[in-house]
């Protein structure tokens, strides 16, 4: 059941243009379209459901689905957050704490069910289950995480997704040069890829005099989109390579 792609840069990459995408693509379901936190939430998380059983029943790994559930929890993430954080008013710091709780319970019931909460031993569809929650409370986390960065702190867009990226940078230094568990730190690094996509996407689509660059919502997806989708071709071509490889090998014996 492998069905998930190696953790290389290029899956990191993907994975901070995916969670941009979904900030700015849930802020346009919400906002721009003035759908609502609430509805465009039940909506996301209809296509999130959705592409999550085509996921679930694949009998491998499909570049083009496995991002596309990425990008939908990511986009359910993004308005679930807005509406616990803004329309129940639990603010970004409480709204944070909460989903923190939420994931290290998740990643504790998958732990005590599984034996593992490693993302290259998952062999089983409970444990696939457990991995797509963990990822949607996950972006969900980083979405409120990111909002009280760029808001709440001071910091502001810019100075958010810098203050982030410092954080990552010593979170792969920690992974060459030293024996932290590989699990832990891919956890870390895959919450803290979401508020600094989080904080990108603001930075993108915000107007001037909030700090952004004025892209707005409906040009900056579809900017992102047409790189997601670049990606995403890139990699089924370089998997595709992979494999005529590797049959090669297997026919001359190597």
């Amino acid at each position: 059941m492998k069905k998930i792609p190696e953790i290389t840069m290029a899956f990191w990459i993907m994975k901070i243009c995916a969670t941009t995408l979904g900030e700015t693509a849930g802020d346009l379901f919400s906002m721009t379209l003035n759908i609502g936190y609430a509805v465009s939430s039940l909506i996301l998380i209809g296509f999130f459901i959705v592409t999550l059983q085509l996921q679930l029943y694949a009998k491998k790994y499909n570049p083009l689905l496995y991002w596309f559930v990425i990008l939908a929890t990511s986009t359910a993430g993004t308005t679930i957050s807005d509406f616990m954080d803004r329309t129940l008013g639990l603010g970004y710091a409480n709204g944070s704490l909460l989903l923190a709780s939420l994931l290290i319970l998740t990643l504790f019931l998958w732990r005590k069910a599984e034996k593992s909460i490693s993302v290259n031993e998952i062999h089983s569809f409970r444990g696939e289950v457990f991995y797509w929650i963990a990822i949607l409370v996950s972006n969900t986390l980083g979405t409120a995480l990111g909002d009280f960065l760029a808001d709440d702190s001071g910091l502001g867009f810019l100075g958010g997704a810098l203050l982030i990226g410092v954080v990552l940078v010593l979170i792969t230094l920690t992974y060459f040069f030293s024996n932290v568990s590989r699990i832990v730190l891919f956890w870390l690094a895959f919450i803290l890829t979401r508020p600094f996509g989080a904080t990108f996407g603001d930075l993108l689509t915000k107007p001037y005099e909030k700090g952004g660059l004025n892209f707005g919502t409906i040009g900056s997806s579809a900017l992102l989109f047409i790189l997601l989708i670049t990606l995403i071709v890139f990699s089924i071509i370089r998997n595709n390579k992979q494999k005529h490889i590797n049959f090669d090998k297997k026919r001359h014996g190597v």
